[in-house]
């Protein structure tokens, strides 16, 4: 489903991310795991085409390379970015709203799909977002990426944050979304619970690819155990 060749990020002079490959396949879990400064974060925002880069993006079959970002997202790829960013001083329903922006003619039946998958929402949708607890804002922010029914989800730091409890439930929503079709690439420092539900992952080390394996080899390799679970 999504391609990605020789990609390089740059922030002025200084490469963030150094001519890396990789692929997402359709209705997987893939995760990008790393350390802070790795450049997971840079990674996502090249594929919306959100940083100065080089390099071929191709999703579905098409170089989306040369496409602004309103395009890539309505070719069908979603982008939850780290630290929710929900507009604080909307409410949950207008924030829906602001994710439809392509999507306006299905925005009843979505708001209602959305509401379903997250009655927490339902229960506060006249509420300001900027008076949602963190996690609830991370349900919005999900949300709203969701009402312009993305083939492609690509989520940064959904854990980062929120209490114990809370991220079993956004990581339980994460793999409910895989189950509808939905195709997620993941970025999350919390290496174990995104390997826990991943199909295939990447190791990003100082802008390289430094592992990539199935999911499950990786979470009992000795190596990533005791970089990235504390083992």
């Amino acid at each position: 489903m999504l391609k990605v060749r020789d990609l390089e990020v740059y922030y002025g002079l200084i490469r963030a991310v150094k001519k890396i490959s990789f692929q997402v396949e359709q209705g997987q879990i893939v995760s990008l795991i790393g350390s802070n400064g790795a450049g997971k974060t840079s990674t996502l925002k090249s594929i919306v085409n959100d940083v100065k880069r080089k390099g071929r993006i191709y999703f579905e079959g098409h170089n989306i390379s040369k496409l602004n970002t309103p395009k890539v997202i309505q070719s069908g790829i979603s982008l939850v970015p780290e630290g929710r960013r929900v507009f604080i001083n909307l409410t949950v329903d207008e924030n829906l709203r602001m994710g439809a922006f392509n999507n306006d003619e299905k925005f009843e039946s979505l708001q209602e799909s959305m509401y379903d998958l997250f009655p927490r929402l339902k229960q506060k949708r006249k509420q300001l977002a900027g008076t949602m607890s963190g996690g609830e804002q991370q349900m919005l922010a999900i949300a709203r990426a969701l009402m312009c029914s993305p083939k492609l989800l690509m989520l940064d730091e959904p854990s980062l944050g929120l209490a114990p409890k809370i991220i079993g439930e956004v990581f339980d929503i994460i793999t409910q979304l895989k189950e509808d079709g939905i195709t997620i690439l993941l970025v999350e420092q919390n290496a174990f619970a995104a390997l826990n539900i991943s199909d295939y992952a990447y190791v990003l080390e100082n802008g390289e690819i430094a592992l990539k394996d199935n999911a499950k080899e990786l979470i009992n390799s000795d190596e990533i155990r005791k970089k990235y679970l504390g083992a």
